[in-house]
């Protein structure tokens, strides 16, 4: 047997008025035949899940196709067009194959298509017919869609947030594949859409109110003739009709049972929806905090959250910790105009105004005087499984520097997820030198931040990944949905929608 294996990930945030352009894929990850293969073979990664799973199992990989970006703004048509040329460019050269296993994003947005991932995969499944098992994964953070379902025999998804299981979930989409290949099972999935999104302040799997929920679906994976159940958590910075949570389950030739488990899980999340709201600490209030707890804290900064598509110059907490003078702080701001002038400055006292300086949602450039301690390379690379799978990380040249009183502050001249500490390191910082550090996210620096601060703080900044979902503009999500319209009604007995029309009038079904 030969299986084709492609991928195709970014979560696309359409509150963003920059569009993600080809040359983001180019910087951070396009890769064609044998070379993807030879990047993500051994990466904690799906893909690299793809290629052992099969590898077990004495079946033939063929890489075909890899692209990834940095979550941002809405693809540009164009730029999706020439993924898209290029991808089907080496299905077609490869020829026939047994089966494909594919990694879509699930949150994935572009100009021409608001369900990206759906479309790519419609026409993957357009080019092979109906014969032929398409097997993948997809991001806890996936918008699901119909046309995801309809083109695909199984999805998997992620169980963690932060995302650190993503290597498993791949070798489990490989194993299910060669079973049904095989003979061995006869793939069958169905999913449940209740009208509501969970706030990303509260998708952390390892707290409640979401621990018990994945508790629930694991009791459900080890019930007879189930073979997979995954919790779509959903990406609320994408405004689609599909936008929301939703639960799918696979089973063994049994469509009805996946049913009922898809909406049993549907039904303990509706059920629980106003756990699954948002807090909303205070800038001001969470620096007091961090400043007065025991032992070393992380403030995650919501609204800035790069892994959501932020620009990662958001200046709030930075201004709070200036103005409060907390001492041995650290922040980490996208700034190359700041770099280039802290360049030329090492060892000296400058005046710089950093950050907040790509849009009006992101604060105030923070304007002071500083030294300027080091600058580097910003290369820096991570062994073990952290959100994402990533393993190589290039910020660009990057300044550190250091005010009065005592905050470090990295500037980069890209922008840097937070997911490594590795990007302390390779500027020749200490994280356990600080007391209060800010981490430009949610969830997903946990992985590498946990262990290092006992106090983990969730702060509602502002920005385009707000934590207060009630301050972004939606244009095409379901109506009525919780918690925008509170009163909202469902029953996973009855799951009936009303669904918001599209702008041109023409409806948007979600298959039930």
């Amino acid at each position: 047997m030969r299986i084709g294996i492609l991928s195709l990930l970014q979560e696309s945030n359409t509150f963003i008025s920059c569009p993600t352009e080809l040359s983001h894929f180019e910087e951070d990850l396009l890769l064609e035949g044998e070379a993807v293969q030879q990047v993500l073979g051994e990466a904690h990664h799906e893909v690299g899940g793809f290629f052992t799973g099969l590898a077990e199992a004495g079946v033939e990989s063929v890489p075909l196709f890899a692209a990834r970006a940095v979550p941002f703004g809405t693809i540009r048509a164009s730029a999706f067009e020439q993924l898209l040329e290029r991808m089907f460019h080496q299905i077609e050269a490869a020829g026939l194959l047994d089966g494909y296993l594919v990694a879509p994003h699930g949150a994935t947005v572009s100009e021409d298509y608001p369900d990206a991932d759906g479309h790519w995969l419609q026409r993957l499944r357009q080019l092979v017919g109906p014969d032929i098992p398409i097997v993948g994964t997809l991001d806890l953070h996936a918008n699901l869609s119909g046309t995801m379902i309809e083109a695909t025999d199984a999805l998997v998804a992620y169980r963690t947030n932060p995302h650190v299981d993503q290597r498993q979930r791949g070798i489990e989409a490989a194993r299910l594949l060669v079973q049904a290949l095989r003979g061995e099972v006869q793939l069958a999935q169905a999913f449940s859409h209740p009208p509501m999104v969970m706030n990303i302040e509260r998708q952390c799997t390892s707290e409640s109110p979401c621990l018990e929920l994945y508790a629930l679906a694991e009791m459900i994976r080890a019930r007879s003739g189930v073979l997979s159940a995954s919790i779509l958590q959903g990406f609320p910075y994408a405004d689609v009709v599909e936008m929301g949570t939703s639960m799918l389950v696979v089973t063994d030739g049994n469509p009805e049972l996946a049913q009922t488990c898809a909406s049993e899980l549907a039904g303990h999340l509706w059920s629980h929806r106003e756990e699954f709201t948002s807090s909303g600490l205070g800038i001001e209030q969470a620096v007091v905090q961090a400043s007065k707890l025991a032992g070393r804290t992380c403030l995650l900064d919501m609204g800035d959250n790069v892994g959501g598509g932020s620009p990662a110059d958001g200046t709030a907490l930075a201004h709070q910790l200036h103005l409060m003078c907390v001492p041995r702080s650290f922040v980490c701001l996208h700034d190359p105009a700041s770099v280039e002038q802290a360049k030329f400055a090492e060892g000296t006292r400058i005046n710089l105004c950093m950050g907040g300086k790509t849009d009006q949602f992101h604060g105030e450039p923070l304007a002071v005087d500083v030294e300027v301690i080091g600058l580097y390379k910003g290369r820096f690379e991570e062994s073990e499984a952290r959100h994402g799978g990533f393993t190589a990380f290039d910020q660009g040249l990057t300044a550190v520097v250091r005010t009065r009183h005592d905050l470090t502050i990295m500037l980069t001249s890209k922008r840097m997820v937070p997911w490594s500490l590795g990007q302390f390191s390779c500027c020749n910082l200490n994280p356990e030198d600080f007391d209060v550090l800010v981490a430009k996210g949610v969830n997903a620096p946990l992985a590498a931040y946990q262990p290092l601060c006992p106090n983990l703080l969730r702060v509602n900044t502002p920005g385009v990944t707000t934590a207060d979902l009630s301050l972004l503009d939606y244009r095409r999500r379901r109506q009525p949905m919780f918690p925008f319209e509170p009163e909202t009604e469902w029953s996973p007995h009855n799951p009936v929608e009303r669904i918001r029309e599209c702008p041109d009038g023409s409806p948007n079904p979600i298959l039930q």
